[in-house]
């Protein structure tokens, strides 16, 4: 199979690629291990639905490292803590609700003046 990967990519990088079975997947790095070139990644979606919220195994040269967007509206917020909620991850939710808050604020501060 041909290779994807253009950038190396770390834990907590958003990817997409293929499975050893040639599943298509999206979702994030959960670890990496170099020595055996074989990165796991939590999948958020897949051609298999079965492999969504799962945990799989794939090469490294067969993801390709997606672009970080920023984060711009409140609709994208809200989104990203549903799925902060979905993966458990505290830490990115704390994140995303005080993101939230300031643009809130902000947008409060805009109909007052």
């Amino acid at each position: 199979m041909e290779g994807i990967n253009q950038l190396p990519v770390k834990v907590g990088d958003w990817v997409k690629g293929k499975t050893k079975s040639g599943e298509f997947i999206y979702g994030y790095v959960e670890t990496i291990d170099s020595s055996q070139k074989i990165i796991r990644v939590k999948v958020m979606a897949c051609d298999n639905e079965i492999v969504v919220g799962k945990t799989v195994e794939t090469l490294n040269h067969w993801v390709k490292k997606l672009p970080v967007s920023p984060i711009e509206n409140e609709e994208q917020i809200k989104a990203l803590i549903d799925l902060a909620l979905l993966t458990k991850d505290e830490n990115w939710f704390m994140e995303l609700s005080n993101k939230l808050k300031q643009l809130t604020k902000e947008k409060e501060k805009e109909n007052i003046i």
